[in-house]
């Protein structure tokens, strides 16, 4: 990332940084390398509602890119001790065609939610006891009446945290 851009973006939120995107993520240790404030990770404040919930076998929809690489399911699980299951390879390619074909293009379709419905059910009786909705897209597709473990939104946690940071407040980080 350009020193310049980041510069820009450390002039509009001084005190941390923010990408508001699952996926993004990948890029968060040469984000944070390159800047001098904190970048406030996705996954944090949602590991952190998991575990005030009392949680921690958890599933992760998401991207391919989400689900299968150590970015985010690393810090879920070495950050914050969460035992993190994600569906197996078909279903996973599911759920990553679902929001690249469909859900980015505004296309939410019936035979795609029972698709989820599915993939979070078999989830469930591999013992996940929530749902971590791991890419922004999803929750046009998912909402608490599909699933029958909690769902966490992880855009909404996001913002949430940050603005309890804006605010000054500390942000409950349980890693």
């Amino acid at each position: 990332m350009p020193r310049k851009l980041l510069s820009q973006c450390i002039r509009s939120s001084p005190l941390f940084q923010r990408k508001s995107t699952n996926t993004m993520h990948r890029m968060a240790g040469d984000v944070q390398a390159a800047i001098d404030i904190p970048l406030l990770h996705i996954a944090d404040p949602t590991a952190a509602r998991i575990r005030a919930d009392g949680l921690r076998r958890v599933a992760l929809l998401g991207t391919a890119f989400t689900m299968e690489q150590d970015f985010y399911r690393g810090r879920l699980t070495e950050r914050h001790g969460l035992d993190v299951l994600v569906p197996d390879a078909d279903d996973r390619r599911t759920v990553h065609r679902v929001i690249y074909e469909e859900l980015v293009r505004g296309r939410v379709l019936p035979d795609s939610r029972r698709a989820y419905r599915t993939v979070i059910e078999w989830l469930r009786r591999r013992g996940a006891r929530a749902i971590i909705l791991g890419c922004t897209e999803i929750m046009l597709l998912i909402g608490p009446d599909d699933s029958p473990v909690p769902l966490y939104d992880t855009i909404a946690l996001h913002a949430e945290a940050a603005v309890t940071m804006s605010l000054g407040q500390t942000f409950p980080d349980e890693g």
